[in-house]
Protein backbone atom coordinates (compact mmCIF):
# COMPACT_ATOMS: atom_id res chain seq x y z
CA UNK A 1 0.00 0.00 0.00
CA UNK A 2 3.03 2.29 0.22
CA UNK A 3 3.17 4.08 -3.11
CA UNK A 4 6.46 3.72 -4.97
CA UNK A 5 8.04 6.92 -6.28
CA UNK A 6 10.35 6.10 -9.20
CA UNK A 7 11.43 9.73 -9.62
CA UNK A 8 12.34 9.80 -5.93
CA UNK A 9 14.60 6.80 -6.42
CA UNK A 10 16.15 8.40 -9.51
CA UNK A 11 16.83 11.60 -7.54
CA UNK A 12 18.13 9.94 -4.36
CA UNK A 13 20.47 7.42 -5.95
CA UNK A 14 21.50 9.86 -8.67
CA UNK A 15 22.48 12.36 -5.99
CA UNK A 16 24.39 9.68 -4.10
CA UNK A 17 26.31 8.77 -7.25
CA UNK A 18 27.04 12.41 -8.15
CA UNK A 19 28.34 12.99 -4.60
CA UNK A 20 30.58 9.90 -4.75
CA UNK A 21 28.61 8.09 -2.03
CA UNK A 22 27.74 5.02 -4.16
CA UNK A 23 29.04 3.44 -7.33
CA UNK A 24 27.40 3.86 -10.71
CA UNK A 25 26.36 0.20 -10.65
CA UNK A 26 24.74 0.56 -7.22
CA UNK A 27 22.83 3.69 -8.24
CA UNK A 28 21.51 2.23 -11.48
CA UNK A 29 20.46 -1.04 -9.83
CA UNK A 30 18.58 0.77 -7.05
CA UNK A 31 16.66 2.92 -9.54
CA UNK A 32 15.63 0.00 -11.75
CA UNK A 33 14.68 -2.60 -9.12
CA UNK A 34 12.29 -4.41 -9.46
CA UNK A 35 11.23 -3.22 -12.93
CA UNK A 36 12.12 -5.12 -16.08
CA UNK A 37 14.02 -2.38 -17.91
CA UNK A 38 14.74 1.35 -17.60
CA UNK A 39 15.80 3.46 -20.58
CA UNK A 40 16.61 7.18 -20.69
CA UNK A 41 15.71 9.15 -23.83
CA UNK A 42 16.83 12.70 -24.58
CA UNK A 43 20.11 12.95 -22.69
CA UNK A 44 21.94 11.73 -25.79
CA UNK A 45 20.92 10.90 -29.36
CA UNK A 46 20.02 7.30 -28.53
CA UNK A 47 18.02 5.61 -25.74
CA UNK A 48 20.40 4.34 -23.09
CA UNK A 49 20.35 2.46 -19.77
CA UNK A 50 20.23 4.42 -16.52
CA UNK A 51 23.82 3.41 -15.76
CA UNK A 52 24.98 5.19 -18.92
CA UNK A 53 22.65 8.17 -18.49
CA UNK A 54 23.90 8.91 -14.96
CA UNK A 55 27.47 9.03 -16.19
CA UNK A 56 26.49 11.19 -19.13
CA UNK A 57 24.61 13.65 -16.88
CA UNK A 58 27.72 14.08 -14.75
CA UNK A 59 29.71 14.69 -17.91
CA UNK A 60 27.24 17.43 -18.87
CA UNK A 61 27.97 19.28 -15.63
CA UNK A 62 24.96 18.11 -13.60
CA UNK A 63 25.80 18.33 -9.90
CA UNK A 64 22.49 17.27 -8.36
CA UNK A 65 18.90 16.19 -8.98
CA UNK A 66 15.63 17.47 -7.55
CA UNK A 67 12.22 15.83 -7.22
CA UNK A 68 8.89 17.43 -8.09
CA UNK A 69 5.51 15.79 -7.38
CA UNK A 70 2.92 17.94 -9.15
CA UNK A 71 -0.81 17.37 -9.36
CA UNK A 72 -3.47 19.37 -11.20
CA UNK A 73 -3.88 22.70 -9.42
CA UNK A 74 -0.71 22.23 -7.34
CA UNK A 75 2.41 22.38 -9.58
CA UNK A 76 4.87 22.19 -6.64
CA UNK A 77 7.81 23.90 -8.30
CA UNK A 78 7.49 22.99 -11.98
CA UNK A 79 9.79 25.21 -14.07
CA UNK A 80 8.11 25.27 -17.48
CA UNK A 81 7.82 25.35 -20.41
CA UNK A 82 4.12 24.42 -20.45
CA UNK A 83 4.66 21.24 -22.49
CA UNK A 84 7.04 19.84 -19.88
CA UNK A 85 4.73 20.88 -17.04
CA UNK A 86 1.87 19.00 -18.70
CA UNK A 87 3.98 15.85 -19.02
CA UNK A 88 5.04 16.08 -15.38
CA UNK A 89 1.52 16.67 -14.07
CA UNK A 90 0.23 13.74 -16.13
CA UNK A 91 2.90 11.48 -14.63
CA UNK A 92 2.52 13.00 -11.16
CA UNK A 93 6.30 13.12 -10.77
CA UNK A 94 9.47 14.35 -12.46
CA UNK A 95 13.19 14.97 -11.97
CA UNK A 96 14.96 18.31 -12.44
CA UNK A 97 18.70 18.65 -12.92
CA UNK A 98 20.88 21.03 -10.88
CA UNK A 99 23.94 22.46 -12.63
CA UNK A 100 24.76 22.04 -16.30
CA UNK A 101 22.03 22.34 -18.90
CA UNK A 102 18.61 22.48 -17.20
CA UNK A 103 16.70 19.30 -17.97
CA UNK A 104 13.41 17.85 -16.81
CA UNK A 105 13.07 14.05 -16.83
CA UNK A 106 9.66 12.35 -16.68
CA UNK A 107 9.06 8.59 -16.32
CA UNK A 108 6.65 6.77 -18.61
CA UNK A 109 5.64 3.42 -17.13
CA UNK A 110 4.35 0.55 -19.27
CA UNK A 111 3.03 -2.23 -17.03
CA UNK A 112 2.68 -5.82 -18.18
CA UNK A 113 1.39 -9.06 -16.72
CA UNK A 114 -1.66 -9.92 -14.59
CA UNK A 115 -2.89 -7.71 -11.77
CA UNK A 116 -1.04 -8.60 -8.58
CA UNK A 117 1.98 -9.88 -10.48
CA UNK A 118 2.83 -7.00 -12.78
CA UNK A 119 6.19 -5.89 -14.06
CA UNK A 120 7.01 -2.66 -15.83
CA UNK A 121 9.09 -1.18 -18.61
CA UNK A 122 10.10 2.40 -17.78
CA UNK A 123 11.18 5.09 -20.24
CA UNK A 124 12.63 8.31 -18.81
CA UNK A 125 12.11 11.22 -21.23
CA UNK A 126 14.46 14.17 -20.78
CA UNK A 127 13.73 17.58 -22.28
CA UNK A 128 15.04 21.14 -21.80
CA UNK A 129 13.32 23.21 -19.12
CA UNK A 130 13.50 26.81 -17.97
CA UNK A 131 16.63 27.52 -15.91
CA UNK A 132 14.82 28.88 -12.85
CA UNK A 133 11.79 27.77 -10.92
CA UNK A 134 9.93 28.41 -7.69
CA UNK A 135 10.35 25.69 -5.07
CA UNK A 136 7.49 26.01 -2.58
CA UNK A 137 8.73 23.19 -0.38
CA UNK A 138 9.11 23.20 3.40
CA UNK A 139 12.31 22.56 5.31
CA UNK A 140 12.65 19.11 6.84
CA UNK A 141 11.61 20.34 10.33
CA UNK A 142 8.58 22.11 8.84
CA UNK A 143 7.66 19.05 6.80
CA UNK A 144 7.91 16.80 9.84
CA UNK A 145 5.64 19.07 11.88
CA UNK A 146 3.09 19.29 9.06
CA UNK A 147 3.10 15.51 8.71
CA UNK A 148 2.57 14.80 12.39
CA UNK A 149 -0.45 17.08 12.37
CA UNK A 150 -1.75 15.59 9.10
CA UNK A 151 -1.37 12.02 10.34
CA UNK A 152 -3.31 12.85 13.49
CA UNK A 153 -6.10 14.49 11.51
CA UNK A 154 -6.27 11.62 9.03
CA UNK A 155 -6.48 8.85 11.61
CA UNK A 156 -9.05 10.78 13.64
CA UNK A 157 -11.17 11.28 10.52
CA UNK A 158 -10.98 7.59 9.60
CA UNK A 159 -12.06 6.68 13.12
CA UNK A 160 -14.88 9.24 13.11
CA UNK A 161 -16.26 7.87 9.86
CA UNK A 162 -15.88 4.33 11.20
CA UNK A 163 -14.64 2.89 7.92
CA UNK A 164 -13.80 -0.45 9.54
CA UNK A 165 -17.53 -0.96 10.16
CA UNK A 166 -18.01 -1.07 6.37
CA UNK A 167 -14.81 -2.91 5.44
CA UNK A 168 -13.25 -4.76 8.42
CA UNK A 169 -9.96 -5.32 6.56
CA UNK A 170 -9.29 -1.58 6.75
CA UNK A 171 -8.42 -1.77 10.44
CA UNK A 172 -5.65 -4.30 9.75
CA UNK A 173 -4.39 -2.32 6.75
CA UNK A 174 -4.27 0.91 8.76
CA UNK A 175 -2.33 -0.83 11.53
CA UNK A 176 0.21 -2.09 8.96
CA UNK A 177 0.65 1.42 7.59
CA UNK A 178 1.25 2.78 11.10
CA UNK A 179 3.97 0.16 11.65
CA UNK A 180 5.68 1.04 8.38
CA UNK A 181 9.10 2.36 9.38
CA UNK A 182 11.07 3.42 6.36
CA UNK A 183 9.35 3.11 3.05
CA UNK A 184 9.64 1.11 -0.10
CA UNK A 185 12.51 3.42 -1.01
CA UNK A 186 15.44 3.50 1.39
CA UNK A 187 17.47 6.66 1.02
CA UNK A 188 21.11 5.99 0.11
CA UNK A 189 24.25 7.14 1.97
CA UNK A 190 24.65 10.89 2.23
CA UNK A 191 21.08 11.67 3.31
CA UNK A 192 20.56 12.94 6.89
CA UNK A 193 18.63 10.82 9.40
CA UNK A 194 15.85 13.40 9.53
CA UNK A 195 15.25 12.97 5.78
CA UNK A 196 14.81 9.23 6.32
CA UNK A 197 12.39 9.82 9.17
CA UNK A 198 10.36 12.40 7.26
CA UNK A 199 10.18 10.17 4.17
CA UNK A 200 8.94 7.20 6.19
CA UNK A 201 6.26 9.34 7.81
CA UNK A 202 5.27 10.85 4.47
CA UNK A 203 4.77 7.39 2.99
CA UNK A 204 2.53 6.39 5.89
CA UNK A 205 0.43 9.55 5.66
CA UNK A 206 0.11 9.19 1.89
CA UNK A 207 -0.91 5.56 2.21
CA UNK A 208 -3.58 6.38 4.78
CA UNK A 209 -5.03 9.04 2.48
CA UNK A 210 -4.96 6.67 -0.51
CA UNK A 211 -6.67 3.99 1.57
CA UNK A 212 -9.46 6.38 2.47
CA UNK A 213 -9.82 7.49 -1.15
CA UNK A 214 -10.24 3.89 -2.29
CA UNK A 215 -13.06 3.43 0.18
CA UNK A 216 -15.19 6.43 -0.72
CA UNK A 217 -18.11 4.10 -1.42
CA UNK A 218 -18.33 3.45 2.32
CA UNK A 219 -19.59 6.97 3.00
CA UNK A 220 -23.27 6.97 3.86
CA UNK A 221 -24.08 10.39 2.46
CA UNK A 222 -22.89 12.99 -0.02
CA UNK A 223 -22.17 15.31 2.90
CA UNK A 224 -19.91 12.74 4.55
CA UNK A 225 -18.07 12.11 1.26
CA UNK A 226 -17.47 15.86 0.85
CA UNK A 227 -16.25 16.13 4.45
CA UNK A 228 -13.78 13.29 3.91
CA UNK A 229 -12.46 14.83 0.69
CA UNK A 230 -11.96 18.16 2.48
CA UNK A 231 -9.83 16.45 5.15
CA UNK A 232 -7.84 14.33 2.68
CA UNK A 233 -6.76 17.15 0.36
CA UNK A 234 -4.40 18.85 2.86
CA UNK A 235 -3.21 15.44 4.08
CA UNK A 236 -2.25 14.41 0.56
CA UNK A 237 -0.58 17.76 -0.08
CA UNK A 238 1.48 17.57 3.11
CA UNK A 239 2.64 14.06 2.21
CA UNK A 240 3.75 15.19 -1.26
CA UNK A 241 5.55 18.25 0.12
CA UNK A 242 7.34 16.14 2.73
CA UNK A 243 8.50 13.60 0.17
CA UNK A 244 9.91 16.43 -1.93
CA UNK A 245 11.67 17.94 1.11
CA UNK A 246 13.17 14.56 2.06
CA UNK A 247 14.44 13.60 -1.38
CA UNK A 248 15.78 17.11 -2.03
CA UNK A 249 17.46 17.44 1.37
CA UNK A 250 21.00 17.08 0.01
CA UNK A 251 20.58 19.69 -2.75
CA UNK A 252 18.42 22.22 -0.88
Amino acid sequence: MIERCRSGLFVAWGNAFLAGQVSLDEAAAAVAHPDETHRVVGVSDEPEPVIVAFGRLRGLGVTGLRLVLPVPGDPLGLPGPPAFNEHAVEAGEAVLTVGGEPLGIVPEVEPYGPVGDQGAYVTWRAEPVNPTWATPEPTLPEAEQELVEALRAATEELARLDLARWRPELAEALSAIRRHDGGVEKLPPGYPPRARRVLGLAERVGAIAALARQDEGAAVSVTEMAARAAVLRPVERSARRARVAAYNAVVR
